[in-house]
């Protein structure tokens, strides 16, 4: 047998026991990934566990949800609708919220404007049939935040939310006498400095007037040059309009009243300037929004002060005659309004959040609060020329209601009218008038009440 070298001993033996000792640590790490996986993986069943029964509950609140048997108030979904005996429809064809409206001079239709880019033109015929039917127009890189019909309903005007200026549409007409394509025309020169909040255009066609929400109110030509500014000295506008008749040009803000002004124009059609022409007073809180009837004879306020006022403006206001306070009424709404008065001046309508109430300006009677119309709130309102309708705009559709207090309000005027008529023929005309409204209230009614267990879509 060979002999072996010491050295060759000594290198084997240490190797032999560095291997031992390697193999030990290696045996340990694994038992100890070992031990720590076992223990990550309790510890993540144990989590698994405890979350198990949260999850299950929220998965089943989720389905009682979906079936209506939710234990918490749900907030109302767009395609959930408010029903009510007085509601002819809802007008739906906007992907987005609807923020203003408008009826047409001739009666015939109703623009809506939504913040999806486009416009709507609707007729004012189908609001008693079940199909709505509607003429789409773009609104091209911006959307409407505003919309007012020409007084010859063959074009409209809007506020662009964007660039915060006007924009001027026409609506062409097909060979069969519908609306045809909605084209823009032009855009006019930015001049606000605030967000332009209301717009309006004269019945006489010679004015165009903006409102934003600083103390600015402005009044356009038709071609987009600027006539005239006024400093309404409100501290802030937060309503603003053109009267029905053309003449005058109102805001509301910050302060207690309605301040108004006549805007003048020659015999040749040049424009003369704006002139106070008179306020209405009596509130004892800053004024949400206002508006006239259809001669301006009439106006209705409503303020912070939690009333409405009723008004007589047929006044001669170049003698500085103020205007009359004939009715007072009273509203439980906390939130900023808006007002509507009836064309005929028989009937208001006031919005708050998304709830509406409808007055009888005759008797100042609360006739009907509609609540919880919309999941938002409601944008704008309006009656139609007819006095037949009222509409809201909220969320992504139009409610349309039947004015059930019109009709009343009229039996209500005529009565009163039969009590001074001088004459019997007279009279016996004002008795055949309240029969005709009476035998059309029953008839609208049985309709409604007929209507009452389902929805009007």
């Amino acid at each position: 047998m060979a002999d072996v070298d010491p050295s060759d001993a000594a290198s084997v033996s240490t190797f032999a026991v560095t291997a031992a000792v390697g193999a030990i640590i290696i045996l340990i790490a694994l038992m100890c990934s070992v031990v720590r996986g076992n223990k990550d993986k309790s510890e993540s069943d144990e989590k698994e566990s405890a979350e198990e029964p949260s999850t299950k509950k929220n998965e089943k609140a989720e389905k009682a949800g979906k079936k209506g048997k939710s234990q918490k108030p749900v907030k109302r979904s767009h395609s959930v609708h408010f029903t009510h005996p007085w509601l002819a429809c809802n007008l739906k064809g906007h992907s987005g919220h609807v923020l203003s409206l408008d009826f047409s001079p001739n009666g015939k239709y109703l623009i809506t404007a939504s913040d999806d880019r486009t416009v709507l033109v609707w007729s004012t015929k189908e609001f008693s049939q079940k199909e709505h039917k509607s003429v789409r127009g773009n609104v091209e890189y911006d959307h409407a935040s505003r919309v007012k019909f020409s007084p010859d309903s063959k074009a409209f005007v809007c506020s662009l939310a964007n660039e915060n200026t006007v924009r001027i549409f026409r609506i062409g007409k097909k060979d069969t006498g519908g609306i045809g394509n909605i084209t823009a025309a032009f855009d006019f020169d930015k001049k606000h400095s605030a967000d332009i909040i209301y717009i309006g255009i004269a019945s006489n066609g010679k004015f165009i007037m903006t409102c934003s929400s600083d103390t600015t109110l402005m009044i356009w030509s038709i071609k987009g040059d600027v006539l005239e500014t006024i400093d309404t000295r409100q501290m802030n506008n937060s309503f603003g309009a053109v009267s029905p008749c053309g003449r005058f040009v109102a805001s509301s803000g910050f302060t207690p009243d309605v301040k108004v002004w006549e805007v003048g124009f020659d015999r040749a059609g040049n424009f003369t300037g704006c002139k106070r022409a008179f306020e209405l007073k009596g509130h004892s809180a800053g004024v949400y929004s206002f508006s006239f009837n259809s001669d301006s004879s009439r106006m209705a306020s409503v303020s912070k002060d939690k009333t409405w006022k009723f008004w007589n403006t047929d006044i001669r206001y170049e003698m500085n005659q103020d205007p009359y306070l004939l009715k007072t009424g009273s509203i439980d709404y906390t939130s900023p309004c808006l007002i509507a008065l009836s064309p005929d001046g028989r009937s208001v309508a006031i919005a708050s959040d998304n709830s509406l109430s409808v007055h009888n300006a005759v008797t100042g009677k609360e006739e009907e609060t509609f609540s919880n119309v919309f999941s938002g709130e409601v944008t704008d309102l309006s009656f139609d020329l007819t006095n037949k309708y009222l509409v809201c705009s909220g969320d992504k559709h139009v409610s349309v209601f039947n004015n059930i207090t019109g009709y009343r309000a009229s039996i209500d005027d005529l009565q009163e009218k039969l009590k001074s008529g001088n004459t019997q023929s007279q009279k016996e005309r004002i008795r055949q008038q309240i029969t005709e409204a009476q035998e059309a209230l029953e008839q609208l009614l049985g309709q409604s009440n007929g209507h009452a267990g389902g929805k009007k879509d």
